[in-house]
């Protein structure tokens, strides 16, 4: 199977996956949110997966290396089986909220949400376009140099700061505010392994310890 066979059949299984977390809790197909969200977030990841295609094939290839088992680090494994189990639970939470009703989310809240997930989705684009080492596991490429144009000239970690604005948009999607929960369980897990990855980068790419003189802030410009 090619590169791209694998990349598509991947986005496949992802979609199955999520329709069952989220219809399976719910115990119902009327759930206008699931189905708006689902339709916005896998337009925009084939679209970053078309895109990642024809424009550059060693990045997806590096993309589709991903997940807790992927990973060489024993602390970044249970950083990532975290972020796994949050992210089902992104999707459950909302679903099991819309099916006992624990909160109520205004429908344009809602739609905020989607909007978030592709302004979170632009984002990354930005970050696949500006650097062709954002490998999903934490390692250093042969070639890797250090990325400091685009918007990484205004925070250390793009990637993270649009994946967190998708993320946050999600349970706001799905029409539950009990959702948010989830992503601030998640969130000491992402700050670990941002602490971790730049702790590893300083260690093993060459300018790393300089770009981060010269580019004070994380995530957000101004705050951390």
């Amino acid at each position: 199977m090619s590169l791209n066979q694998r990349a598509l059949a991947a986005n496949i299984v992802v979609i199955v996956a999520m329709t069952a977390l989220l219809f399976v809790p719910a115990g119902t197909l009327r759930y206008w949110q699931a189905w708006t969200f689902l339709a916005v977030y896998f337009v925009a990841s084939l679209t970053l997966t078309a895109w990642l295609m024809a424009n550059d094939p060693k990045l997806l290839a590096r993309r589709m290396r991903g997940g807790p088992t992927a990973e060489k680090a024993p602390a970044q494994k249970i950083i990532m089986w975290i972020v796994s189990a949050c992210f089902i639970g992104l999707l459950v939470v909302p679903a099991l909220d819309h099916r006992f009703g624990w909160s109520r989310v205004p429908g344009a809240v809602a739609l905020a949400g989607d909007a978030m997930v592709v302004i979170g989705c632009i984002a990354v684009f930005f970050v696949f376009r500006e650097n062709s080492f954002t490998s999903s596991t934490i390692e250093i490429a042969d070639d890797q140099k250090v990325i400091s144009s685009g918007p990484y000239a205004r925070v250390r970690h793009p990637m993270y700061a649009g994946a967190l604005v998708w993320l946050l948009g999600i349970p706001l999607a799905l029409g539950s505010w009990w959702g948010l929960l989830v992503l601030a369980v998640m969130m000491p897990a992402l700050i670990w392994r941002v602490f971790d990855e730049e702790e590893f980068l300083s260690r093993n790419l060459p300018g790393y310890p300089e770009y981060k003189a010269e580019v004070r802030y994380r995530l957000l410009p101004g705050v951390w």
